[in-house]
């Protein structure tokens, strides 16, 4: 499959915010779902996961962040794009726990543009790896109603125990977010693979005491991941398999998107 070939489905377009501008691409019709892609960029896999939303009645709105969109993951393509995005790009922290990331607000903006466009209860939004805890930063903006935090890798924590139980947002932010979830009767999903050093259990310990029953948490053993050349860490796209928990986590996401946006 060539690059091209893996969006050949959508359209394209620029969208920028605050002097920040990333390419978008969209496919489908419905409420929307923002779907931010895992390390190295938008490949194949997370195309596949949007084209299941798609398939279950949304419209996907999916930025290229970093990356070659369409390029398939390697090893080699994840370590250079890591290398980059980690001593480069100031759109993100990496390492701090205790905001959000610069590009959380130009998120913000395509969900509210793509609210307007779609319509429905509001946007559904799913980060992976990387990107992971970034909905739940989004989830300051009223357009937010579906925040998905697949492998919520961020801040990087090396065995740092401050880093391993933030969650990637300050206290106003995880204020508000707390308040929307009782004011509006909204929940918030997170998905891991228990093994996965990206995502310790004290990150998760921290949901759990922070949102409280508002969190539904999916954790996997590694024997539930499909074979890749990684250890078990991306649950809706390297290491899906299409039987068994991680494809029941898999629809549960769809279904979670779809019974909050009114697909």
């Amino acid at each position: 499959m060539g690059y091209e070939a893996a969006l050949a489905d959508y359209t394209t377009f620029d969208f920028t915010h605050d002097g920040r501008t990333y390419p978008v691409y969209r496919r489908g019709s419905g409420p929307a779902v923002i779907i931010m892609h895992e390390m190295p960029g938008l490949h194949p896999l997370v195309i596949r996961f949007a084209d299941r939303v798609v398939a279950a009645g949304m419209t996907v709105f999916c930025p290229s962040l970093f990356g070659t969109p369409g390029k398939p993951v390697s090893k080699g393509y994840a370590l250079t794009t890591a290398l980059g995005v980690i001593c480069i790009r100031r759109e993100f922290y990496v390492w701090r726990g205790d905001r959000s990331s610069p590009v959380v607000d130009w998120l913000k903006a395509l969900s509210r543009q793509a609210h307007a466009e779609c319509g429905g209860k509001g946007v559904g939004a799913v980060g992976m790896c990387f990107t992971g805890g970034f909905a739940l930063a989004m989830m300051t903006d009223p357009s937010v109603v579906a925040p998905a935090l697949s492998q919520p890798s961020l801040p990087l924590a090396r065995g740092n125990p401050k880093r391993a139980a933030a969650i990637g947002v300050s206290p106003k932010e995880l204020a508000c977010v707390k308040a929307r979830l009782v004011d509006e009767d909204l929940t918030v999903m997170g998905l891991r693979f228990t093994s996965d050093e990206l995502v310790p259990d004290a990150r998760f310990d921290t949901y759990r005491r922070e949102l409280g029953d508002r969190f539904e948490a999916i954790e996997l053993s590694d024997e539930d991941a499909r074979p890749a050349f990684i250890p078990p860490h991306s649950v809706l796209t390297l290491h899906l398999k299409e039987e068994g928990p991680t494809k029941a986590a898999e629809q549960r996401v769809i279904q979670f998107f779809k019974a909050r946006t009114g697909a």
